[in-house]
Order: C-alpha cells, then structure tokens, then sequence
C-alpha cells in the first residue's frame, strides 16, 4: 500500500509540474504578444550568384586550369562589357531628365510553409509589398508553396496577397513540391501558372468542421452547462451544450454555402476546371492533378530556379520577424498549445479549408 501511496504521488508531482509549465507557456506568449506589432527586416538572397559559385566549384573539379581560366578570363570581359553598357544607361538617363532606368528581368522566390491558422501570411504580405515596391515589367515571382490548408478567413486572406501581384500585372509562378490542399490550393489557383512534384498531393477542395460532444458525459456525473446567447443562431453546435437537429443543420447550411464560395474562387481563376469533378473534396498527386488539369506542368521547383539562374538574375526575399524575449522563452511549447487549441476549439468554432 505505501509504494501505491507513493506511486501515486509521484504521478500527482508529475502531472502538477506539466499543467504550470502549460499554464506558464501560455501566460508568457499572451504577454508577448500584448506589445503591438513585431519589428521584422527583409532578407534577399542571390540565388543566381550561388548557383554561379556551385558550378565554378564542381567545375574546378572536373576541368584542367588552363580551359577554367580562359572561360574566367571571357566571363569577366563579358561583364566588363555589361557594366560599360550600365554606365552609359545612367548617364544616358540622368542627361534626360528619367527617373528610372530600365533593367534586366528578375525572377523573386518567395516561400510559404503554412499552418493551419495561416499566420505565415504576416510575412507574405510584407514580401508581396516590398517586391510591388520595386518590381518592373518583365518581373516574374515564384512561390514554393507547401501547405495542408486550414482555417478559411488566414487562407482567404493570403490568397488575396498573391492576387495583389497578379492585379500589379505582375506574372505569378506556383511550385507544389510536397502539398498544396484545400486552403493550399486555394493559394495556388491564383497563379498564372502550377507546377508539381509528382507525387505533390493536390486538391482537396473542400471545407471540414468537427469538434467532440461531452453534454451525455456531463449529464451521467450530474454536471449542468448553461450557455447564454443573444441571437438565435448566435452560437450553433456547441462542445458541452446538447445539440439539436436545428442546429446541426444550420452548421451544416453554413459549411455548404464556405465550399459554394470556395468553388466560384476556383472557378474565377481556373474557368476551365470542372468543378463538379475536382470539388468533392478528394486529393490527388501531382500526375492525377496534371491530368484532372488542376495543375499545368510537372516538375520541382529546384528545376525552375535552375533553369532561371542561367539568364536572369534570381532574388530570394524573406521577411524575418524578430522575435522577441518572451516568444523565445515559449519556444516549442508554447507552438504545441498553439496546435491543441486550434485543434480542440479553432476547429470546431470556424470551418476548415
């Protein structure tokens, strides 16, 4: 008896010291984030001038020096020959009065790996703006998109980032590598242009809700649960309530009408797609979405890079937020209740794409 006494304890300590970690976890992230915006910087990364050094590397390998050193030797004229000409651009503008000189086009590579709130969609809409800052014609962005989807007003929103690029004239380039579903497709249905890995999963169009029911749990141990609403459809399941057919069928009005408007976005951007087909909520690879015409061409988004490193100079743009003491103390744990949340309440309160 007295080593299940103490057993007992043991687990008690155990369990006390995991729900103040949780409880401070929590306290310290809400503190964090009571102190207006976070301050953040853009990092750009030249991917063609480390494209250039990867080649020279391996090439120094595979060469004799004097075939590298006259290829060195026509590179630097060519350059030199490129610069001459810049400079004359300059003074040939600045005599006249312009502003501006035209320029080479520039391939800019954005990345988004969502979650399921969307709130990488803080950095994209910094990035979509310093690029429309700066952008010329010509201009192409690429976005290597990777993403399940997740609540429909964070996808709704980062849909319309990328639109703003389309809206400036400005060509958008969609690479799938690994997942682009449900709210991730919706993202990359506003592209000129989708490409996929081959066995990328696509689609999912569809809207989900769910959240679990203790009212029966509540009743057999005699707990009651009082809900006070001003609205009769202010609030329409509920997690502890009893839930009524009315109700079950107003959420579920609501669910059909998010996929209605889900599919008319689709549709605006993809007229040739048959939704009645793709819409079911199914998910396919990237060859079956090629086929199904949900995507336009099959490859990776390393080949495009490559290929446009070869005549255009490729700029990678990030926007780093600084974080903050609070948030680093958090760390992992305070993203792991971040999930439980939206796992256990976000999603059953608002639907999911």
């Amino acid at each position: 008896m007295d080593f299940l006494f103490d057993y007992g304890l043991f687990l008690a300590k155990i369990a006390t010291v995991v729900v103040a970690i949780i409880a401070i976890l929590v306290i310290v992230k809400s503190a964090g984030g009571r102190h207006g915006p976070r301050k953040g910087s853009l990092e750009v990364t030249d991917l063609t001038e480390q494209y250039k050094e990867t080649v020279h590397h391996l090439e120094s390998h595979l060469f004799d020096k004097p075939l590298l050193k006259a290829r060195e030797k026509a590179e630097k004229k060519s350059e030199k020959e490129k610069n001459k000409a810049r400079q004359h651009e300059v003074k040939t503008a600045a005599k006249s009065g312009e502003l501006s000189v035209a320029r080479e086009p520039r391939l800019f590579v954005l990345d988004f790996h969502g979650s399921i709130d969307a709130k990488e969609v803080a950095g994209l809409r910094e990035e979509v703006s310093a690029i429309l800052a700066v952008a010329t014609e010509g201009d192409e962005v690429l976005l290597r998109l990777e993403t399940g989807g997740g609540m429909v007003h964070g996808y709704g929103l980062a849909s319309s980032q990328l639109d703003r690029l389309k809206q400036a004239g400005i060509k958008l380039t969609i690479a799938v590598d690994k997942v682009a579903a449900s709210g991730g497709y919706m993202m990359a249905c506003v592209a000129d242009h989708i490409i996929s890995a081959p066995f990328a999963v696509v689609g999912s169009i569809g809207v989900i809700a769910q959240l679990p029911n203790f009212n029966k749990l509540l009743k057999k141990n005699n707990i009651e649960f009082e809900q006070i609403t001003a609205g009769e459809f202010k609030r329409t399941l509920t997690m502890f309530g009893e839930n009524t057919d009315k109700a079950r069928e107003k959420f579920q009005t609501e669910i059909e009408a998010t996929h209605g408007l889900f599919k008319d976005f689709i549709a605006e951007h993809r007229p040739a797609l048959d939704l009645e087909k793709v819409a079911t909520g199914e998910h396919w690879f990237g060859k079956q979405a090629f086929a199904l015409g949900l995507v336009d061409q099959i490859g990776t988004s390393d080949d495009f890079i490559m290929s446009a490193c070869k005549d255009r100079e490729v700029l990678q743009v990030r926007f780093v937020q600084r974080k903050k003491l609070a948030e680093r103390l958090a760390g992992a744990g305070g993203e792991a209740v971040d999930h439980l949340l939206l796992k256990w309440i976000g999603r059953g309160q608002r639907p999911v794409m």
